[in-house]
């Protein structure tokens, strides 16, 4: 996938493309829907596939006290849209010029003389331009002044619960990794490097992997089966289970991310992971001492081994139907 980060570097063989327009962060089962229809478009008239988005989110210029918390990094939802099959992706510096731009100058600038765009896909609840004061009609009014096709892509429903980034994020907040899961189409994931801890686990619990991460959305206090990736080259992938909290029976008081692999490194202890949120166990609570603990622990180990047990068996029955981004 070919990343243009200004209209000035966008090539004449980028134009006329068919460009779904979005945050798109977390790239949920929406967003796919989204870029089924543009690939489907693109692949009958022979034109590009392409995405529009803006760096940084839009909120956090314009009202960045609503500003939400991200679910991905700029990189990760590139890596993911261009994991869909989209062939250009247009990331366009959001600030204070850019967002006080009308309408028809957004439409005129960005879409028309910028990209060449030829078909425009968005959501029903679009909005665009100084104060958002565009909406589809204005859209679709402004595609016929510039000639352009325009295509309102209904929104996408798992499970009666309407798949977006919203509720990708309240899910996760509250714990409910399998529902962030369904939402997704996929685990919801963290990175971040490897860290010294506090030496309890590995004197008085069982030793764990510290996870130092900049995400911005993290599941809310608790323990869950977890799968744990090294992101060092290596491609090693483990079964795990993670305590996300403050380690209360320790009398602790900042956020740690401990995970403890259920097989062994086979190796040396990667300096980067990858930690994907498979389903929750329990609450995170105090003990009465580190031996309570620790009995505890080996009970979430054995119902996160069973886990595996389960998963293992079922992704062995359904493998031909799994999407990659599913496979243990």
């Amino acid at each position: 996938m070919r990343v243009f980060r200004s209209l000035e570097s966008v090539p004449a063989d980028a134009k006329g493309c068919v460009v779904s327009v979005g945050n798109f962060d977390g790239v949920h089962e929406g967003h796919r829907a989204v870029f089924r229809r543009n690939r489907s478009i693109a692949d009958a008239r022979g034109w590009k596939s392409a995405i529009l988005t803006f760096d940084p989110h839009p909120t956090r210029v314009v009202a960045p006290e609503r500003a939400p918390r991200l679910l991905t990094t700029i990189d990760q939802r590139l890596a993911a849209i261009e994991h869909e099959g989209i062939e250009e992706a247009f990331v366009l510096a959001f600030d204070e010029s850019f967002a006080h731009l009308s309408p028809a100058d957004f439409v005129k600038r960005v879409l028309a003389d910028g990209i060449g765009a030829r078909a425009v896909l968005v959501g029903e609840n679009f909005r665009f331009g100084a104060k958002q004061s565009g909406d589809v009609q204005t859209l679709r009014l402004l595609g016929e002044q510039f000639g352009f096709q325009i295509e309102v892509v209904p929104s996408f429903f798992v499970r009666g619960r309407m798949a977006s980034s919203t509720a990708v994020r309240e899910s996760v907040l509250r714990g409910n990794v399998t529902a962030a899961c369904r939402l997704l189409g996929r685990p919801y994931w963290i990175e971040g490097r490897i860290v010294s801890g506090f030496g309890i686990g590995s004197k008085q619990t069982v030793p764990t992997l510290n996870l130092e991460t900049d995400a911005e959305v993290l599941p809310a206090h608790g323990v869950y089966v977890t799968r744990t990736h090294d992101l060092d080259g290596a491609n090693r992938v483990w079964p795990s289970i993670t305590n996300v909290g403050i380690r209360p029976t320790f009398d602790g008081d900042k956020l740690t991310i401990e995970t403890f692999l259920l097989s062994g490194l086979d190796g040396g202890t990667p300096h980067r992971i990858r930690l994907e949120f498979l389903r929750r166990v329990r609450d995170e609570r105090r003990f009465e001492s580190p031996e309570a603990l620790k009995n505890q622990i080996l009970k979430d180990v054995s119902r996160a081994q069973a886990y595996f047990r389960r998963l293992s068996r079922w992704v062995g029955r359904k493998r031909e139907l799994l999407p990659d981004r599913f496979q243990v």
